[in-house]
């Protein structure tokens, strides 16, 4: 059941839990600030402590935000997802958290952290139970909001709650076992996304896929069982102003194909269809924000397995815009997959195109679990997109796309290989990849999730398994989209 959230002015008397902020350089003297440092509270980033109740049933929970200057948005998220994590018990619970806003903020500003609030306080609360014998819910069901800011905050806490829903939507997809959520499965998702959100929704199945000339799906799913999908949404308001293309890896389950993974390497792998699942989160909270944007998605769907007929190293597969590959390493299927589907995106002649795709072992080596790679053909919309996720709260960092590295995937029987010939640099050769298969002069980003899309532990709004990085800032991205020059 989702989380409402409402404002008011004043503490309702049913509350069963009460979130105060705390800043660690306005530190208080009544008997609260006693107890709290005395048990070693002194207001930090992420500290939670749970005082006794000025009333009796009533948990009282004060969340450290860190000196008040830094508080904004990003840290208004943060905790209220931590503090929410501790109340999950109680059905209704305020949250003073606004009350930590530098008096000077504007109302636009307010607006958005009440946003980021409920972003975070949804979040925090998320649970995958499906495959729980016993399930334990949390019993959360109402968060009060005590602060002033009238409909324009409000607007931001329902903005927020359904943006939280998208993600949420995503992680439940990245959660599902690959041998459940099969390509079949992927593409009834987006069906039920596409009636409930009013989206334009086309899926071709191998027949139609075949006709298309989608060699680099139809490559990788020779070793399944489970029959692929291409998936087509489109959001069209009256009047667009531009068209934004979002193409999504979609490997329901990535065993490695013929150059099989480890079984180490094999047990998160249902998540490799995180920037699908990014992508249809976006879909099912974009009239949440209404783009004055055409936007359209597509969603590659096969899994990556090792069956009978299995693409080999060494075989070629043919690209929609007829470009030939030698794959290699049937473990970089990823790329193989975003390449039909990047022609297909091109073929719409959008103004500009970014992909999302947990693509590379390298982005996680550099940049870690936290930061995803941007790389793009065009200068001013990567800013672009690395706007939108600041604005998002999703962090990302730019990595260059040098010329002279593209000699690396020169293959000498056809037009060039799935994997370099020097094993390094392998965020930036999967990129110098797929540039290959974008339209020529269309603007394009390429974000690498391989880290962001999972998380091993709770930390701030994430919670363990699926994350749905990448939900916040195409959101974000395209409700402000602007055409690239």
């Amino acid at each position: 059941m989702p989380i409402t959230f409402e404002l008011a002015k004043a503490l309702p008397d049913d509350v069963e839990a009460v979130i105060v902020p705390a800043c660690s350089d306005r530190l208080g003297d009544d008997d609260d600030w006693a107890f709290a440092r005395a048990r070693g509270f002194e207001g930090r980033a992420d500290q939670v402590l749970s005082l006794p109740g000025a009333a009796p049933g009533v948990a009282v929970v004060m969340v450290g935000l860190g000196p008040a200057g830094g508080v904004d948005a990003d840290a208004i998220r943060r905790a209220a997802a931590i503090s929410t994590r501790a109340v999950t018990r109680q059905a209704t619970v305020a949250t003073h958290l606004l009350d930590a806003l530098p008096d000077d903020v504007t109302a636009a500003d307010r607006a958005a952290a009440a946003q980021a609030l409920a972003e975070g306080a949804a979040l925090g609360a998320y649970q995958y139970l499906p495959f729980k014998s016993k399930p334990e819910p949390f019993a959360l069901e109402r968060v009060v909001v005590v602060a002033a800011g009238g409909k324009r905050v409000q607007d931001g806490l329902d903005t927020g709650a359904a943006i939280a829903a998208g993600v949420a939507q995503a992680r439940d997809l990245v959660n599902e076992p690959g041998g459940s959520l099969t390509p079949t499965a992927l593409a009834a998702v987006a069906e039920e996304i596409a009636d409930r959100e009013g989206l334009r929704l086309t899926v071709l199945d191998e027949k139609q896929m075949r006709k298309r000339g989608m060699g680099g799906v139809l490559g990788v799913n020779r070793g399944s069982s489970q029959p692929p999908r291409f998936i087509e949404l489109a959001y069209e308001p009256a009047s667009p102003r531009g068209h934004l293309a979002l193409v999504g890896k979609g490997i329901t389950f990535d065993s490695g194909g013929l150059s099989l993974k480890t079984a180490a390497g094999m047990m998160t792998m249902k998540d490799d269809m995180g920037g699908a699942a990014a992508i249809l989160g976006m879909f099912a909270a974009i009239n949440a924000v209404k783009p004055r944007a055409r936007v359209t998605g597509y969603i590659p769907a096969t899994d990556n397995m090792t069956g009978p007929d299995a693409t080999r190293p060494g075989d070629i597969l043919t690209m929609v815009n007829g470009k030939t590959v030698e794959v290699l390493n049937t473990d970089a299927e990823g790329r193989l997959i975003l390449a039909d589907a990047l022609c297909a995106a091109s073929e719409a002649g959008p103004d500009a195109i970014v992909d999302l795709a947990t693509l590379t072992g390298a982005q996680i080596t550099a940049l870690g679990s936290r930061i995803a790679g941007i790389l793009g053909n065009d200068d001013g919309f990567v800013a672009q997109v690395e706007d939108a996720a600041e604005r998002a709260g999703e962090r990302v960092w730019a990595l260059p796309m040098p010329e002279d590295y593209r000699r690396r995937l020169d293959s000498d029987v056809a037009d060039l290989r799935n994997i370099p010939r020097q094993a390094e640099a392998g965020t930036i050769m999967a990129a110098l990849f797929l540039r290959e298969f974008v339209g020529e002069g269309i603007p394009w980003a390429h974000l690498d999730i391989a880290g962001p899309a999972w998380s091993d532990d709770a930390d701030g709004e994430l919670s363990k398994g699926g994350t749905g990085f990448g939900v916040r800032t195409l959101l974000e991205l395209a409700k402000g989209f602007t055409k690239p020059r």
